[in-house]
């Protein structure tokens, strides 16, 4: 285990690396992370540019004493950037690295009609951004089995937050109520994902993968009738299904394909993490106090 300054690399800032990044700052770790070449920066966090066309310049000076990886940038059709560019670099500095995560989604699993999924279910992806999470999560896990590197494999639900939430919808007028019962969705509040990644450096187990999500699995229509309710906004009336489904474009319908109900228990049993918004009302409560009504 390295005993100095903490430094996380982060290929890709987005929402939740960023909300992470920030509290370990705020602890006195060190943080870096990528942007994409000619995109604007910040004085926020060190950041380098990175994509599939534009490999880090020079990985070694880089990585010198980076002790923490989290990869968050999303794999396509032509695979995983990160390991595209960099998986052989990484393997050979394994030795020196303490923990790296990988964000993934719950989506891996694919449609179960409802049934329950834990960690160590099939996965069946219908999605082909699903697919392509399938396929990378494989390639990381043989990477880190030949290499030896502290390989954690986070699956994420619906990440919803200050700034990202059904608020946003509500307040600007495109809020619906979309029946369908029996459907649910899983969520989890950024804030629980950082203290996730948190307790999974702390207590770090390579190989393993995780269940990133709350403890309510929950029709989207009463989501949305809880955040107009909070608001004070009107409730729009419930549409079934089927009719807003015609008005759907690809993608829109494309999320809800799949019936799952997400299992958690391993990020309380193994990791001992209490979750600040075990529930979405717990969550959108808190959000709203942070942004205000």
């Amino acid at each position: 285990m390295n005993t100095k300054t903490p430094h996380l690399f982060c290929f890709g800032l987005g929402y939740s690396a960023t909300w992470l990044a920030r509290e370990l700052v705020r602890d006195g770790w060190r943080v870096t992370g990528t942007h994409r070449p000619g995109a604007e920066t910040d004085d926020e966090f060190e950041t380098v540019a990175f994509d599939r066309a534009t490999p880090l310049a020079d990985f070694a000076a880089t990585f010198k004493d980076v002790t923490h990886v989290l990869v968050s940038i999303p794999p396509d059709a032509a695979g995983d950037p990160v390991i595209d560019a960099h998986g052989e670099a990484l393997a050979r500095i394994a030795n020196r690295i303490d923990w790296l995560g990988y964000l993934s989604t719950v989506g891996v699993y694919g449609d179960t009609g409802g049934k329950a999924v834990g960690e160590t279910s099939r996965l069946l992806p219908t999605q082909e951004r699903s697919r392509f999470r399938a396929l990378a999560e494989t390639r990381w896990q043989n990477l880190a089995v030949r290499s030896r590197l502290p390989l954690h494999v986070f699956r994420l639900a619906g990440i919803y937050g200050p700034g990202r939430s059904p608020f946003d919808k509500v307040r600007a007028g495109r809020a619906q109520r979309i029946e369908r019962p029996g459907h649910l969705f899983s969520r989890i509040h950024v804030a629980d994902i950082a203290t996730i990644l948190r307790a999974s450096m702390a207590k770090p187990r390579p190989g393993r993968v995780y269940n990133v999500c709350d403890d309510e699995p929950a029709l989207p229509s009463d989501v949305i009738g809880y955040a107009c309710e909070l608001l004070g906004a009107p409730v729009p009336d419930a549409v079934p299904y089927e009719a807003a489904a015609a008005k759907m474009g690809a993608m829109q319908r494309s999320f809800w394909a799949d019936n799952r109900l997400v299992l958690n228990d391993r990020i309380k049993d193994e990791l001992g993490v209490t979750l600040a918004y075990p529930t979405y009302r717990d969550g959108l409560r808190a959000v709203l106090a942070v942004e205000g009504a």
